[in-house]
């Protein structure tokens, strides 16, 4: 009896989905997820941002339609006095704030990481965190005031001078940025901790062989192969401190004397104090295009792109 030879149609496996489709269906899923956070992004992000680019080119008061001035707010911007006074303020604000909350925030990382892991050590940690900006702002106000405080009343029973934390120039933006710092230095340590979980414990075991102790290995191990995490915990603190409004709004309102009136204070004084919003816009740019540089910066002098983990 002749056998056919010609190679059949039917697939050898039935019920199996093609490639194709099968990616195809895997995209649509993904966007199908992707799609709520992608319309909250455009709608409160990105359509903001481009309405304020434009209102910054206009002059616009809320009651009247935006009418085009060209650069006339950014020429403003800079021979505003107070911008650039703002902008000092929030700069020494950010050096405060940044250089003792990573210094913490490390310390904090390593101490869990080396002594304990537990996990309920961590929630107390993270505690502060979970207080409103607001909230966080009110209780300090009141702890620190100068006549009722508790902490200037236990400064008298001690037989010292009380502190004007807020009232004072030269005390109120270090004071603002322990307050902030209190409320952030567990989110970062957490942050800090994650990316200490990513160096090899064998190479801390390779440095106690060779002889090395805790602050050797901290300096050459942990240090070292940070640099990306710490690269990116950077990025993340300086653009946040360079937003600070909350704390000033509850605490100084800007006071005394602007010597806390930061950037992101002015900018709501001018829009929704004096309704100059095309103003107020030219201002959020600059802030913007300042970010933007010194986010850029640190990205390449810190080489976050590359780690020193073979």
């Amino acid at each position: 009896m002749a056998i056919s030879t010609t190679p059949s149609t039917t697939p050898a496996r039935t019920g199996t989905v093609p490639t194709k489709t099968r990616k195809r269906d895997d995209t649509r899923l993904a966007i199908l997820f992707i799609l709520p956070a992608l319309i909250g992004f455009l709608v409160f992000m990105v359509w903001p941002t481009l309405r304020g680019i434009y209102l910054s080119f206009t002059k616009f008061n809320l009651l009247t339609p935006p009418k085009f001035n060209g650069l006339d707010n950014y020429i403003r911007m800079i021979q505003d006095p107070v911008f650039w006074n703002a902008l000092k303020v929030t700069i020494y604000y950010v050096i405060v704030n940044i250089g003792v909350q990573t210094i913490f925030a490390l310390v904090i990382a390593v101490m869990m990481q080396r002594l304990t892991r537990k996990t309920w050590l961590r929630g107390i940690v993270l505690t502060p965190y979970l207080v409103s900006n607001v909230v966080a702002a009110l209780a300090f106000l009141w702890i620190l005031d100068y006549q009722l405080g508790i902490f200037n009343k236990f400064l008298s029973a001690i037989g010292l001078d009380k502190i004007p934390f807020l009232s004072d120039s030269n005390w109120v933006i270090p004071t603002i940025a322990l307050i902030n710092v209190w409320h952030y230095v567990g989110y970062t340590a957490l942050l800090i901790f994650a990316g200490l979980q990513t160096i090899p414990e064998t190479m801390y075991e390779a440095g106690r062989i060779d002889g090395a102790g805790e602050i050797r290995m901290f300096r050459s191990i942990t240090i070292p192969l940070l640099r990306p995490i710490m690269a990116l915990v950077l990025i993340i603190t300086v653009v946040g401190s360079f937003q600070v409004f909350d704390t000033v709004a509850v605490t100084t309102k800007g006071g005394p004397v602007d010597s806390s009136r930061v950037l992101q204070y002015y900018i709501y004084d001018v829009a929704f104090g004096r309704f100059q919003f095309g103003y107020a816009s030219a201002m959020s740019v600059g802030l913007l295009l300042i970010l933007v540089i010194i986010t850029f910066t640190q990205y390449r002098l810190t080489r976050a792109e590359s780690s020193d983990l073979a």
